[in-house]
């Protein structure tokens, strides 16, 4: 099987669409390749509605993201606790919170200059 290297907008596309297959909620795409003072080209960030949901929407991040991208994460964060998780693949970083986590924390509102996608709840 030949790897092909996907660039960072098709990272961040299979990335939403693993959270999506696990029904993540309030998913966002913020787009920080012209933000400045940005350390990466792409925030994901999503809700789950439990500790164990947020737990299988990382779960599932990290098993399409290596199946479908061939991409295994720099770093990742917060799996055990399940109250925020960080999935570092560098060039695409993903966020997952629970609601209260998401809303204390305001990441959407760091980088208000940069292209925000929203994605419908499944």
């Amino acid at each position: 099987m030949t790897k092909i290297a996907l660039d960072a907008q098709a990272l961040s596309e299979v990335a939403v669409q693993a959270l999506q297959e696990i029904k993540g909620k309030n998913i966002v795409r913020m787009d920080l390749r012209k933000s400045d003072g940005s350390v990466t080209d792409f925030f994901i960030i999503c809700t789950g509605t439990s500790n164990t949901h947020v737990q299988a929407l990382a779960d599932s991040v990290l098993k399409v993201m290596k199946k479908e991208a061939f991409e295994i994460p720099f770093a990742k964060e917060g799996v055990q606790a399940g109250e925020w998780v960080l999935v570092d693949y560098v060039n695409v970083v993903v966020h997952i919170f629970l609601k209260d986590k998401r809303e204390f924390y305001q990441l959407e509102r760091l980088w208000g200059d940069a292209k925000v996608d929203r994605f419908e709840d499944m």
